[in-house]
């Protein structure tokens, strides 16, 4: 132990020397535990997080601005110590600017002139890659990202399953096998193939803007719940990317969604594996008919068996998404840039 060394080096024998020692160690001692007792304090980066962080967003996502000039973040979602702003004069407080893409334009004149020191600026999406256009004018901008895919810095998904204790299934009254609600209708998606070929062997009903039969905000839900099976099939098919498709029009309307995305074993990683059909579980979608029009009620019920233990949540509010910026602030790397983000999102 270093108090003992003095009983072997004789100069340390003096009584003044070996006060002072006493008195080192002590002090020491005592500036040790104060770590032990604030292991934050003195870590500049780790003492800045307790501070209220300032979230710029420099555009909102959506045409409609909320008013934000409350703590919203604490007020909604009991986040604290962060502030969100639409105010471009606080630039220089800022220590997160968020950019929606949706809201940028190929050439720099509408980004901020400077970077603050310390500042992150944060690219956000909700588009897949085949609907995300001129990316490649924005190689080393961004810091961080913001998109619904799991690697994203922060990540946002369209919902999410959460435990529930109701232990009940809510299944409700059905009057019809399957409808598909769909506003962009392209001959060359893969979704449009798909539909084509699977209404050879099944009457689908078709509402939105396409089929000039548009749903108002509370139509939809009613409407679609009383099909027996929904169409989700999102308009290309990307790793994450899964929609409100399945979300809102199937899960939380009360249909078994019949999903067109990703592979299956990317759904299993959001929902249990026997609350869907994939259309790749099938060898022809004469199959996938065949097994949607035969099923039995016993079978059908299965589906919902999710239900026990989840519910549904929707996320549909920016403020919501943004404020998760702040919960994830103290874990980001601080610093980095997106060398390539065209590379990275079409990865």
């Amino acid at each position: 132990m270093p108090w003992a060394l003095p009983l072997r080096w004789s100069p340390w024998g003096r009584p003044g020397v070996k006060a002072l020692v006493t008195a080192g160690v002590f002090v020491t001692i005592l500036w040790n535990l104060q770590f032990f007792l604030n292991p934050f304090k003195g870590s500049g980066q780790d003492s800045k997080h307790r501070e209220t962080l300032v979230i710029l967003v420099w555009e909102w996502p959506s045409k409609q601005v909320p008013n934000v000039s409350r703590d919203v973040c604490h007020e909604l979602y009991s986040i604290t110590g962060c502030q969100l702003t639409t105010e471009r004069q606080l630039l220089h407080q800022a220590n997160v600017v968020v950019f929606p893409h949706s809201r940028l334009q190929p050439g720099r004149d509408k980004l901020p002139k400077e970077r603050l020191l310390g500042q992150n600026w944060v690219w956000v999406s909700l588009e897949s890659p085949s609907n995300t256009r001129a990316l490649a004018a924005w190689n080393q901008t961004f810091n961080w990202v913001m998109t619904y895919r799991q690697d994203s810095d922060i990540f946002i998904p369209y919902g999410k399953l959460v435990p529930n204790r109701s232990a009940t299934v809510n299944i409700p009254a059905k009057t019809n096998l399957v409808s598909w609600v769909i506003s962009n209708y392209h001959r060359t998606q893969k979704r449009a193939e798909v539909y084509k070929n699977l209404s050879r062997y099944l009457h689908v009903n078709i509402y939105g803007k396409a089929n000039n039969k548009p749903l108002c905000k509370d139509c939809l839900l009613p409407t679609i719940s009383k099909s027996k099976f929904y169409l989700a099939f999102e308009n290309s098919i990307h790793r994450d990317y899964i929609t409100e498709k399945l979300w809102r029009n199937s899960l939380l309307a009360g249909t078994v969604p019949v999903v067109l995305g990703p592979p299956r074993a990317n759904y299993e990683q959001f929902v249990p594996a026997d609350s869907f059909i994939h259309v790749n579980d099938f060898g022809s979608l004469e199959e996938l008919a065949t097994f949607l029009k035969t099923m039995n009620s016993s079978r059908y019920q299965q589906f919902f068996a999710w239900q026990r233990r989840f519910s549904v949540k929707l996320y549909t509010d920016w403020r919501e998404r943004i404020c998760a910026i702040c919960t994830a602030y103290p874990r980001l790397p601080h610093g980095r840039l997106y060398p390539d983000l065209q590379s990275w999102f079409n990865s």
